[in-house]
């Protein structure tokens, strides 16, 4: 059974580990979307330590993290789910659905969740949707680069 923990960002091992898992994930969905510039990717560590989100990881019985999720809520009783990454050696192990279930319990009285991804990034498309979420509109953020954004009511029984 995987453990489910706040991510301290001004814990120094934690900081790197997790800014290394925001590489390896998010360079994989510059290369499936076409674009590189991924603001992930243009972050540097201290850049992430100083952010303002809420950062929750998915720890391998070792304590490494496999799988992290942030969170900002934008007002009251909507949450964003900023970012989204899984170390890709633990791809379809159910880690990135399993954070999401995490979150829609932690803030079981939020009325909406929303959350963006490329509209090429076909797995983290039907991740989306598989759990409850709508699109509810597309935004081209670059030449050639659409993202969508999806919103989920905030009661829907979890999967």
């Amino acid at each position: 059974m995987n453990e489910f923990v706040k991510l301290d960002l001004q814990d120094e091992l934690t900081i790197n580990e997790l800014w290394s898992l925001q590489h390896k994930a998010y360079r994989l969905e510059a290369q499936l979307i076409g674009f590189l510039d991924i603001p992930p990717l243009l972050e540097t560590r201290d850049m992430l330590r100083r952010s303002s989100e809420t950062f929750y990881g998915c720890l391998s019985e070792d304590g490494d993290i496999m799988g992290a999720v942030a969170t900002q809520e934008e007002s009251p009783g909507k949450l964003t789910i900023t970012r989204m990454m899984v170390d890709p050696d633990h791809f379809r192990k159910g880690i990135a659905g399993s954070l999401l279930n995490y979150v829609f319990e932690h803030y079981n009285s939020m009325e909406q969740f929303i959350v963006s991804t490329g509209k090429l990034n076909t797995p983290a498309v039907s991740l989306y949707i598989k759990h409850g979420f709508i699109a509810a509109g597309i935004e081209e953020v670059a030449p050639g680069v659409e993202l969508i954004e999806f919103n989920r009511i905030g009661k829907l029984e979890t999967c």
